[in-house]
């Protein structure tokens, strides 16, 4: 299997090799804590060897169900937030046609009201099943969504069909989800105990609406797992300098991380990223602020500030090297726009060009480039790519100092909100809070 490579030389200009170096037994110490289960967050490790442990059984069994859902639904919604749903968002969005029509929409990632009217909208008269998981089956925003949903298929199938086309995506034992799925008898899958959902992806929680979009998710699994032995046997360093040298950069006081991609179809990849650095680094007044930029498109946009703007930043490309299709620029007789110069060559020529001229730019504006190059956009390679980032998350959580597996800056917006809807339980939070108003 073709791998992906990781390169720092636009890095040494900005931090040495011995800045770099030095902080290689603090990610060897972090590789440790990972395998060994000595650090913080220990018991949200489940990830670490689970692309090794994921049955050929389980698999089968989440491609029958994805199967069946296909087959008896024009179109499925995936209910979650967070790490339940954009793990499965970044890996469909980037093996799909975007002017197909999706098998798989999304729900229960907002409160929009017209979102959710838009969307109730659009299912009116078609076949729909809903995949719902949430390991406690409160969390306002999926929650929010499956009433809604739920109701409308049990309005137009009546309860019992209904019921043939929910999936839940739970809690072993516990839970209101495990509760309704087990008196309604849908059809479920196990979120682990000891897997958070940012690191979820590769357990049913991203695997079931991966396969109901057709994605090959043996294929996914097996370049995780390639990637899992690599780095736990120490034959692949690439996670561990990944997060040496973001760690040495932000060390010298670059603060923001800018995940870049040239290949349109990772934009919410990218949006996986953050989550899953972003509630992992983000705590004790500490962590790089991830961010992201498609480019060339906000080249136009971003890229101003990122040339000439405050010099606190770094950049992660994603660089594909191989793009599935090929088009050829054509020739014009008239060449009004100019561009007769480069008929005849590639699409993805002229984009490797733009990628490469702007690495240098931007290198000779100042700001540090940590190049990831994949071979190829596929599934085995995306599941590489997940593994890799997760790996290098934790290593680089433990060598900035933190708890990479908890998230509890999360919960104080969640008590606000209780208390302003005037949730029981919240009495006294409510009255503080709306004399503080």
């Amino acid at each position: 299997m073709k791998n992906i490579e990781v390169s720092i030389k636009d890095v040494l200009g900005f931090v040495s090799r011995e800045q770099i170096d030095a902080l290689r037994d603090e990610a060897i110490g972090g590789l440790t804590k990972l395998t060994d289960g000595s650090g913080l967050g220990n018991d949200f490790l489940g990830w670490v060897k689970l692309p090794g442990e994921i049955s050929n059984e389980l698999l089968d069994d989440i491609n029958s169900t994805a199967k069946s859902l296909s087959e008896n639904c024009d179109v499925v919604v995936a209910i979650g937030i967070g790490g339940s749903y954009l793990g499965a968002k970044a890996v469909i969005e980037a093996m799909s046609n975007p002017f197909d029509q999706p098998k798989v929409l999304f729900a229960g990632q907002n409160i929009g009201e017209d979102y959710l009217y838009n969307l109730m909208d659009y299912l009116k008269g078609k076949k729909f099943g809903i995949i719902v998981i949430s390991k406690s089956g409160t969390t306002t925003e999926p929650a929010i969504a499956f009433r809604l949903l739920r109701e409308q298929l049990e309005s137009q199938l009546g309860r019992e069909e209904a019921s043939k086309r929910i999936v839940a995506v739970t809690d072993a034992a516990r839970g209101a989800l495990r509760t309704l799925a087990d008196t309604e008898g849908y059809k479920t899958y196990v979120i682990p105990d000891n897997v958070g959902g940012r690191f979820s992806v590769l357990t049913p929680v991203g695997l079931l609406p991966i396969a109901v979009a057709g994605i090959d998710i043996k294929a996914l699994v097996a370049g995780a797992r390639e990637m899992m032995e690599k780095t736990l046997d120490g034959t692949s360093t690439d996670a561990l300098t990944y997060a040496m040298t973001r760690n040495a950069l932000y060390r010298s006081g670059k603060k923001t991380e800018i995940l870049v991609d040239f290949y349109p179809a990772l934009h919410f990849f990218a949006e996986w990223w953050k989550q899953l650095y972003g509630e992992s680094e983000g705590k004790d007044n500490k962590g790089i602020y991830p961010s992201s930029v498609d480019f060339t498109t906000d080249l136009h946009s971003m890229g101003q500030w990122i040339q000439e703007g405050e010099r606190t930043i770094f950049e992660t490309v994603i660089s594909v090297k191989t793009s599935k299709h090929e088009l050829r620029i054509p020739s014009d007789e008239s060449n009004l726009d100019g561009l007769n110069y480069i008929a005849g060559k590639r699409v993805d020529e002229v984009n490797k060009m733009a990628e490469l001229g702007t690495r240098l730019a931007h290198v000779d504006g100042g700001v540090p480039n940590i190049l990831i190059e994949i071979p190829e956009v596929s599934p085995a390679v995306l599941g590489q790519l997940i593994y890799f980032f997760e790996a290098a998350c934790g290593i680089s959580g433990y060598v900035l100092g933190v708890n990479p597996f908890n998230q509890p800056g999360v919960e104080a917006y969640k008590k606000n909100m209780f208390a302003l809807l005037d949730k029981p339980g919240y009495e006294k939070e409510s009255a503080a809070i709306r004399a503080k108003l």
